[in-house]
């Protein structure tokens, strides 16, 4: 998907359905030194989009309702590595 307000990586780490699928919880992270705005609310203003894709490509009566969660686990897993100086140091 290319839009300009996204000029920052995004990539999307986790995707959770319901089981009546009436629900979509995608778990987004940012990467840089200081995720922008702009770059958060990119996927988010494109969920019309996304929603009309879902139905065209997998055939779905009606598309899930999206929510983007922004997903700080990578920036996470980098600091505690940051912490111990090298990975599985703090074990």
């Amino acid at each position: 998907m290319k839009d300009p307000r996204i000029a920052a990586l995004v990539t999307i780490n986790e995707l959770r359905v319901t089981p009546d699928l009436k629900h979509a919880r995608v778990f987004v992270s940012v990467m840089g030194t200081e995720p922008s705005r702009k770059a958060r609310l990119g996927p988010a203003a494109a969920v019309g989009y996304i929603r009309h894709e879902l139905t065209e490509r997998i055939q779905l009566r009606r598309a899930p309702e999206i929510h983007f969660t922004l997903d700080h686990s990578e920036e996470y897993s980098q600091r505690i590595e940051e912490l111990c100086g090298r990975p599985g140091a703090c074990v």
